[in-house]
């Protein structure tokens, strides 16, 4: 996996660090085991308690699902390691909202069309008694944990909220449109305002004493940090600079007997896979602080095309003052490691990744020394192999089935010139006529066509009267004729079948006192099953295209609101706000409320 795709993946580690989910876009969802280093458990068609489909029919596929956002909710104060005492929760780009049931791998809840236009965020206090959902409706929900019913909703925002977040404690919220709003979660009023971010909110977190939030954004390579103090100041007090904007975010705070005294700790992860640590006493010491850099080590230059990267981090201790303890997972998303390590300011720490996983080059893999075994095989493990190559399939050759097999090179160990088409298979399965029967038939016999137009359209009435003023033999040469059309696809089938029919209905009895002999009705019968079984893949297939072909009209469609709503200021805000420079206040500035 590349770097670039960081920032399309979706990770949330468990309350007690020990099990891992992500998800990469294809609408399948992995758990992993940390400590283990394996695959716990997959979701990809996952049913609830009473038999239905996670979308309401059955056979709905991984990937008519568009998963936006995923948070995992803890319902153990303790958080020892049981899978059966949390749930994972995810909101989905159709507005949903469900809850995973990780040890019984079913849908414990779902609430239907949540957030009309999409699902932006999830987020709960610590006790996680009830669950916070923001949407592109600029709503924003509250659930119950246990049982998805709704406990109330309010509008935070007429445009659409990009990010949300709660206070460990659950009396503020956060969110993240075109300001950034801090709510109070009891009366849901609002608190106070910044002046936001230019782009949309890749994320929003705050302090573990609710003093501070921070922030990034899309193209901005910093993360902003607000003062959550009730006043009129709309600047972030503080700002940590990046190489690249992040897209994940944690921090923990020790209180050190005082508001600004409190010792605090930044972590985020940048879209290129980088993690970065910031430390401060203070929020001054913070500004001046230079971030510790954690990062993934290249790979040989036989891996050029696998880059190693960092998709998630969390903190998991502060073992000393300055600094901290983290749990990444590193490496590759095929084959996730695992790993705690001691960041210290001043010293960044380069992983080693592991190469379990990742395919070898095609040039390498087809390389034999001299005296090696040629039957050695290397095989990935089943949750290694879900983004390699299919193998090419073997078709039948009944030059193997009679005991003489093409000769093979020493070197290559590949087929000389024994190549069977497709269309030789279905010839000797008897799906398809040879030459000299069905093909020269059709030409022979093509004056049997003469006064038929096959794409008119005829009333059944005319076609049966036409069929019944022919004799026997010319029915059923014009049948011959027929079948040869479609199977040579020369004449589509809405054509060619009511013909055929007409014929079969008409002059039964004469086609059946000419079988065994010519089998046409056999070939017949073996073509019609042969689409007949077709035709339910090629629905599927069909609806999937459809699905995806949505799915994509409607991501450049939200793209380009969102650029023309950044383009431009909307006068139906609630509020009008002026543009601050980060760092720079004015003190004559005033709140204009909602």
């Amino acid at each position: 996996m590349g770097s670039s795709n960081i920032k399309d993946l979706l990770t949330s580690f468990s309350p007690s660090l020990d099990f891992f989910a992500i998800s990469s876009g294809d609408g399948r969802i992995k758990i992993w085991d940390t400590l283990k280093g394996q695959v716990q458990t997959e979701f990809a068609d996952i049913v609830s308690s009473d038999a239905t489909e996670l979308l309401g029919k059955p056979k709905g596929g991984h990937l008519s699902v568009d998963y936006t956002c995923m948070k995992w909710l803890s319902m153990d104060k303790k958080k020892k390691r049981k899978l059966g005492s949390s749930f994972l929760v995810l909101g989905t780009g159709s507005g949903d909202v469900l809850a995973l049931d990780v040890a019984a791998g079913q849908l414990k809840w779902r609430v239907s069309d949540c957030h009309p236009g999409g699902v932006t965020s999830i987020s709960f206090p610590t006790h996680g008694s009830f669950i916070y959902t923001a949407g592109a409706d600029g709503m924003i929900c509250q659930l119950d944990s246990m049982t998805g019913n709704s406990l109330g909703k309010f509008r935070a925002s007429t445009k659409a909220i990009h990010s949300m977040s709660v206070s460990s404690d659950g009396r503020i919220l956060a969110t993240a449109s075109a300001q950034l709003k801090i709510f109070n979660c009891s009366d849901r009023k609002k608190l106070q305002k910044f002046s936001g971010h230019p782009g949309a909110v890749w994320c929003i977190i705050f302090s573990e004493d609710g003093k501070y939030a921070f922030s990034s954004s899309v193209g901005e390579r910093y993360v902003a940090v607000w003062k959550i103090d009730g006043s009129k100041k709309q600047s972030a007090c503080c700002v940590l600079a990046m190489d690249h904007p992040a897209v994940i975010l944690d921090s923990r705070c020790i209180d050190t007997e005082g508001a600004d005294n409190a010792g605090l700790y930044v972590l985020a992860i940048s879209e290129m896979g980088v993690c970065y640590f910031w430390h401060g006493k203070d929020i001054d010491e913070l500004r001046t602080s230079k971030p510790t850099k954690v990062f993934a080590n290249k790979l040989s230059k036989n891996h050029k095309s696998t880059v190693p990267a960092i998709f998630s981090a969390k903190f998991q201790g502060i073992p000393k003052p300055a600094s901290g303890s983290l749990f990444l997972a590193h490496g590759v998303v095929i084959k996730p490691s695992f790993e705690k390590i001691l960041v210290q300011p001043g010293t960044d720490v380069k992983l080693n990744s592991s190469l379990d996983g990742i395919l070898l080059p095609i040039s390498q893999s087809h390389k034999s020394k001299k005296g090696s075994d040629k039957n050695r095989i290397t095989a990935l493990d089943r949750a290694n192999a879900e983004d390699a190559l299919l193998p090419i399939p073997k078709i039948y050759n009944p030059v193997y089935q009679s005991g003489v097999h093409p000769a093979m090179s020493n070197d290559n160990m590949q087929v000389d010139d024994a190549t069977f088409c497709v269309e030789d298979q279905l010839r000797s399965l008897g799906i398809l006529r040879n030459n000299d029967e069905l093909t020269s038939n059709s030409i022979l016999d093509f004056n049997i066509l003469k006064g038929i137009n096959l794409e008119a359209n005829w009333p059944q009435r005319k076609m049966r009267e036409y069929v019944l003023s022919m004799t026997p033999s010319d029915a059923y040469k014009l049948l011959k004729v027929l079948l040869s059309m479609w199977q040579s696809r020369s004449c589509g089938g809405k054509y060619v079948l009511p013909w055929i029919s007409c014929v079969l209905v008409n002059h039964s009895e004469f086609i059946i006192s000419q079988e065994p002999v010519t089998q046409l009705l056999d070939s017949l019968y073996k073509l019609t099953k042969s689409k007949a079984e077709a035709t339910h893949s090629l629905l599927q297939l069909s609806g999937r295209l459809q699905l995806i072909t949505a799915q994509i009209g409607k991501a450049a469609s939200n793209k380009i609101q969102t650029l023309e709503t950044d383009s431009q200021m909307d006068s139906s805000e609630d509020e009008d706000v002026e543009e601050f420079i980060y760092g720079e206040e004015d003190e004559d500035s005033t709140e204009n409320d909602d």
